[in-house]
């Protein structure tokens, strides 16, 4: 149950996917947290925080490389993301924090609303969440991936 990635979007998606992308400077426009056969993330397309099974169906996420990279996060702990969606599940898009942590670089969180990678920032317990990007989440877990790959016997 411990194994969580990190999926990051990079698939054409849709022109608030374009924007992020511009904004950032950066091939990704969302990210969620997979573990145990589902993601786990705040969408502006769910309205907010939601989970949803990996795979092919019309209500699964398929996590083909063309649209998306994944990154191990063998630290990460699964079942605190878990106990995590369980406290957040009902909360909606974080729109306010992600234009005064995104736009105007004020790393603000607002109470029961995320935008995705501030979600998945709180859900591995990363401090300041909504200063994270797609981007910055993707950076940061990469590095602490390859950093643990170093320190290995």
């Amino acid at each position: 149950m411990n194994d969580v990635k990190l999926a990051l979007y990079k698939g054409k998606g849709q022109i608030g996917n374009a924007l992020i992308r511009w904004w950032t400077r950066s091939v990704y426009s969302h990210c969620e947290l997979v573990v145990g056969g589902y993601c786990y993330s705040s969408s502006v397309m769910d309205k907010g925080v939601r989970s949803r099974r990996v795979g092919d169906g019309e209500d699964e996420i398929s996590l083909g490389s063309a649209s998306w990279d994944l990154i191990d996060l063998p630290d990460a702990d699964g079942a605190a993301v878990l106990r995590y969606f369980e406290r957040t599940d009902p909360d909606t898009y974080g729109w306010p924090s992600l234009i005064m942590s995104q736009v105007f670089n004020r790393n603000r969180q607002v109470e029961h609303a995320a935008f995705c990678s501030e979600w998945c920032a709180a859900a591995l317990g990363l401090p300041n969440p909504a200063s994270y990007s797609p981007h910055t989440i993707g950076g940061l877990c990469e590095w602490l991936g390859t950093r643990a790959a170093v320190k290995s016997p």
